[in-house]
């Protein structure tokens, strides 16, 4: 305990020396506050404390004891300054004492001493007044041990004035380390004694034959005197007759004296009795002084007085100082069940355990109050657990009040993590949520918060007091050695494994409880039970579990931080992995139905590049799932990589793949969706004057057009998106980067296959279909036909529609317009060989009217031609019987240069040109 005070100082004593039982004052500094601060006083090693008077904080009074030390230091202890010094010292007198072999001329009376300290009369046997060294030589204690001499000398002992005194054995026991010389000089200091001893007698008997004379020279004169007087024939001796007078004088006295002898005798009894209550009151009024400071809560006070009490009483036979102590105990033994009762009481400080245990140890209480304490909180800390999950799952908690044990009312997870951006992203792919929504946490993320508070407050201080226990600074704030500290530490060592049992205890409730809310598969059947019962509580989104995982995470760190062994928090670790792999699974299934719901916010608003929003936000949709998934995935001290383990690579590529499927199969199921009839002649649609202007928000396009858009998104996500996402997923740890993109392109490239050739199949086949029609219109025959004049209208409305073709796809994405075209060009050059080689014959004017036909078709759509075109149309002209007319060549170049001069603002669209799309 800290001192407010500074330690004892004694500067002075007076006298300075003196015999035992002398009185001296001690003067000095810091002596004390009180009678009661007075603890402890030794002059020369003995505890002169019993007949101590504190005067002042300078000044003590006291009586020297019987010290064994000739000379020494006065040390004052108080319990506000502690263990005092001195400067000076005092010299203890000793008279010479008479021994029981010498030879004396006066009586030597054998006085019983009386023990201040034991309250007893203690006889001093003269045989104790031998002299102390008999060889009168300096004692050289050996270190040899007591048993050892026992066993070498059985039935012998040391002690000269024993029957079984064995000299050898004395020899042995205090002059070990003397030397031969020395030996040699307490054998002459031997034989001087027994020399003295001898002449002593007679010495004796001269000096004191003049007082022998004188005392048989009064014996004989009185013997004279009696034998002279007569009267004792008449009255008796003079003896008999003094003896009578003195008797009577005797009963006289007692007559006269008995009353007033019999006050004094009462008033001597209460004197003494009044003197020992006030020599004695610290030991009277202690029950009544304890019971008071109980009621106070000054234990330390009380604990003091009662260890002065047992150094001073503990041993007495007195009968009233035996009743009183015992009654001492008995309220010494109430304050042990007290304080129990206080230490085993929750919740509690760690500062109040500590002064519990320590009060009960310095009390002796029985037992190990310091285990039963870590035993109880043990105890309480698994119920505090079991509490808050009956508590959540019975339904008792609402909201997201009341998260602690203290009230705690911080934000929810997405303030508290920053993920606002994924919870952003779910807000908008997600059906509309109440304005509070982010306000109400979901009963498992509040369970595992309060659980994470109950360790991160009560196992900290558990571990310390285990430490404190371990170390022994439960009983020694300072350190010092002592048989409680040692004691503490040998308990400690041997109840190592028990503590650790109930640590593993603590971690796997924590686990088993969080698993049973969050991961009640990887329970055992058995234990659903008592860990379950959340089956009615919603599911959890990956922003939730990600809060859950910091928070596990933090109460793993603050665990670790108490240098508890990792082996303890293993469990910890195995939670937080499977916690980890489960966000990250979860996280990629609500992506899927995010992906899913991507559908319904196609716009069809295409940008100057052909594209709609759709693959930006399916792009966006997945950087930010990788994004959420930054903090389950980073790796953190004593983690392990959860992308490698093979069964969750398998599984996270299984699922991206899955996302990247299903968005394909949205675009697939948006190019077969039709809001209205959308089966339009394209001749209608080209007359429209706003065919291609209403290609902005809030239009429905048709279906063909609807094929245009998403075969132009397919290609933007294989040439850009799958690209971008697997950059994303190596930025982020990802594996299977390769799989998954190849899985996509294959997937989206099928898609753009099937939709392509729907669309070529809707666009060609009419334009195809309308070729035989047109060339037979007016029952005409190649046979007989007249001369040729121009290019026909069937082949002017084929190309017409060919163009219209072009602009409906120019007006998408102008990158999709070779292919469409070469494909609808090569349908129509097809067809056109295939009429060609069913005429039977051709007469001049027919093959002059077929080949500028063919002529005139083919210039016009030269930029779209590919080899199967040509090829057709190579054929077609093969067909054709050969011109070999000069004029007839003139009249066909004439014809096909007024076509394209009368169609050159049509056809310009079919030339190669540099014009950008108009941005809609």
């Amino acid at each position: 305990m800290s001192r407010a005070r500074q330690p004892p100082l004694v500067t002075g004593i007076s006298p300075k020396e003196g015999a035992a039982w002398t009185k001296v004052t001690i003067r000095g500094e810091n002596l004390g506050t009180g009678p009661a601060d007075l603890i402890g006083l030794s002059i020369c090693g003995h505890n002169c404390l019993l007949t101590a008077e504190w005067m002042s904080a300078s000044k003590i009074v006291c009586r020297v004891g019987p010290a064994k030390d000739d000379k020494g230091e006065i040390i004052v202890t108080t319990k506000s300054g502690g263990f005092g010094t001195s400067t000076v010292s005092f010299k203890l007198l000793r008279p010479d004492r008479i021994g029981i072999l010498d030879q004396s001329a006066v009586w030597v009376d054998e006085m019983n001493y009386y023990d201040l300290r034991t309250d007893r009369n203690k006889g001093i046997s003269p045989l104790s007044l031998r002299p102390s060294n008999p060889l009168g030589i300096d004692v050289d204690k050996g270190k040899i041990p007591q048993k050892d001499v026992e066993l070498t000398f059985p039935g012998m002992s040391g002690d000269f004035t024993s029957e079984n005194f064995s000299a050898t054995w004395y020899l042995i026991e205090n002059h070990a380390g003397s030397s031969f010389e020395q030996l040699k000089i307490a054998a002459s200091n031997l034989k001087k004694q027994a020399t003295k001893k001898n002449e002593g007698s007679l010495a004796y008997v001269k000096g004191g034959l003049s007082t022998f004379f004188e005392a048989q020279d009064a014996l004989s004169a009185i013997h004279h005197k009696l034998e002279s007087d007569g009267t004792e024939k008449v009255g008796g001796s003079m003896t008999q007759r003094l003896e009578n007078i003195l008797n009577k004088a005797s009963d006289t006295a007692d007559t006269l004296f008995q009353e007033v002898l019999g006050r004094k005798d009462k008033a001597d009894s209460t004197r003494n009795a009044l003197n020992v209550l006030q020599r004695f009151k610290f030991l009277f009024n202690l029950p009544f002084n304890i019971e008071r400071n109980i009621q106070k809560g000054d234990y330390d006070v009380v604990i003091n007085d009662y260890e002065k009490a047992k150094s001073l009483f503990g041993n007495t036979e007195v009968p009233v100082f035996k009743k009183v102590y015992a009654e001492v105990e008995t309220r010494i033994g109430a304050l042990r069940s007290l304080l129990l009762e206080k230490l085993l009481q929750t919740p509690s400080t760690l500062h109040d355990q500590k002064r519990y245990i320590r009060y009960l140890s310095d009390l002796h209480a029985s037992g190990d109050p310091a285990w039963q304490c870590i035993y109880a909180q043990h105890k309480w800390i698994l119920q505090l657990m079991q509490n808050c999950r009956d508590e959540f799952t019975s339904g008792q908690r609402v909201g997201v009040g009341a998260l602690d044990l203290a009230g705690d009312t911080r934000p929810s997870a997405p303030g508290r993590l920053g993920h606002t951006a994924s919870l952003n992203r779910g807000g908008s792919l997600r059906t509309p949520r109440p304005s509070t929504w982010r306000y109400e946490t979901p009963q498992q993320v509040q369970f595992v918060e309060k659980l994470s508070d109950v360790m991160i407050g009560q196992l900290p201080n558990f571990w310390k007091l285990w430490i404190s226990y371990v170390n022994g600074s439960l009983f020694s704030e300072t350190g010092e050695k002592s048989g409680h500290v040692e004691k503490s530490k040998k308990n400690a060592r041997q109840r190592q494994n028990d503590f650790k049992k109930m640590i593993e205890e603590l971690t796997n409730r924590l686990v088993k409880l969080i698993r049973g809310a969050l991961l009640p598969a990887t329970l055992p059947q058995g234990e659903l039970k008592l860990y379950g019962g959340w089956e009615d509580k919603t599911d959890l989104t990956g922003a939730w579990l990600t809060q859950i995982i910091h928070t596990v995470r933090g109460c793993h760190d603050a665990l670790s931080a108490l240098e508890i062994p990792n082996d303890l928090l293993q469990v910890i670790q195995d939670l937080l992995l499977d916690l980890r792999v489960h966000c990250l699974m979860v996280t990629l299934l609500h992506t899927t139905d995010d992906v899913k719901r991507l559908a319904e916010k196609e716009d069809w608003v295409v940008d100057n590049e052909g594209i709609t929003s759709l693959p930006s936000q399916f792009e966006q949709c997945m950087v930010q799932m990788l994004q959420s998934l930054k903090e389950p995935l980073e790796i953190k001290p004593g983690e392990i990589n959860v992308l490698q383990l093979d069964q969750v690579q398998d599984q996270a590529a299984e699922l991206s793949v899955s996302i990247m499927k299903v968005f394909i199969n949205c675009l697939e199921h948006l190019s077969t969706k039709t809001d209205r009839d959308t089966s339009h002649n394209i001749s209608v649609e080209l007359s429209s004057p706003d065919r291609f202007s209403g290609v902005q928000e809030g239009f429905s396009p048709t279906s063909e057009q609807r094929l245009l858009i998403i075969l132009s998104n397919c290609q933007y996500l294989e040439r850009r998106t799958f690209l971008n996402l697997a950059n994303h997923f190596e930025k982020h740890g990802l594996t299977g980067t390769e799989k998954i993109t190849r899985v996509s392109v294959d997937a989206v490239r099928e898609l753009d296959r099937k939709l392509f050739d729907s669309y070529i199949e809707r666009r060609a086949d009419p334009i195809a279909g309308s070729l035989e029609p047109g060339i037979y219109a007016g029952y005409f025959d190649w046979r007989d036909c007249q001369t040729p004049t121009g290019v026909r209208n069937y082949l002017k409305e084929a190309l017409v529609n060919i163009i219209t073709v072009h602009a409906e796809v120019f007006t998408v994405s102008k990158d999709l317009v070779p292919r469409v075209l070469s494909k609808i060009v090569e349908s129509v050059a097809d067809e056109m060989c295939r009429l060609m080689q069913c005429v039977s014959s051709f007469s001049k004017n027919g093959a002059l009217q077929a080949r500028l036909e063919l002529g005139a078709l083919r210039d016009a759509v030269a930029a779209y031609l590919n080899s199967d075109s040509n090829a057709s149309f190579k054929l077609a002209l093969d067909a054709l019987p050969q011109l070999h007319s000069g004029a007839d060549k003139k009249l066909l170049e004439e014809l096909l240069n007024k076509f394209k001069s009368s169609m050159q603002l049509q056809l310009t669209c079919f030339q190669p040109s540099s014009i950008q799309p108009v941005k809609r």
